[in-house]
């Protein structure tokens, strides 16, 4: 009798255990072709819009673009920003020669202004699932990152995040518009409070 009674509480938790264990289906792509995108607020499929992570351990952010979004503002880097945007091309997180000089500029402002930290901000045209876009995403913020830090930028004070295709600057469909998404977004983050 014991052991139909053991049998029956390893059934029972077995069930148990797996009614909580996570899905291990995948979302289905909702694009019905690599080059055919649909213009999706950021979080419509379910994810928070955090997008993904990397570098410091904190990010107070200031003009993010997520937070620029939620405030009705475009999502692009302004004209008088001492940091620019760095471009990539198609399916690439290597980073050219123009975006190697531009990213001299900005690692000369920050040697500049040691106090100031920055997230850096990985970006994707619509093409391709959002799974993999927010990984290319996050190795253009890090290929940024990483060379900043070859500059002489402490790397404690630049951190990454992946927005991939989540919040572009320009929602038409073609080659001029997705070179302009395709980009990583420098942020000057707010200080902290001191407590």
């Amino acid at each position: 009798m014991q052991f139909l009674y053991r049998i029956s509480c390893y059934f029972a938790l077995s069930l148990l255990l797996a009614a909580c264990a996570p899905s291990a289906t995948q979302k289905p792509d909702s694009k019905a072709g690599a080059g055919a995108g649909s213009a999706q607020a950021p979080g419509a499929d379910g994810r928070a819009g955090e997008g993904s992570r990397g570098g410091a351990k904190e990010s107070n952010t200031g003009a993010s673009s997520l937070k620029g979004l939620q405030e009705g503002k475009p999502p692009i880097t302004p004209a008088s920003s001492p940091l620019k945007d760095v471009f990539f091309d198609y399916d690439r997180y290597d980073l050219s020669a123009d975006a190697r000089t531009v990213l001299r500029a900005n690692a000369d402002w920050l040697k500049s202004n040691p106090n100031a930290r920055v997230e850096i901000e990985g970006h994707c045209d619509d093409r391709g699932t959002n799974e993999y876009n927010l990984a290319l995403g996050a190795k253009r913020a890090q290929s940024a990152r990483e060379y900043l830090a070859t500059l002489g930028v402490a790397p404690a004070r630049l951190s990454t995040i992946s927005y991939g295709e989540e919040i572009p600057v320009c929602k038409e469909e073609g080659e001029g518009c997705w070179k302009q998404n395709r980009r990583a977004r420098f942020v000057l983050l707010q200080d902290r409070p001191t407590s």
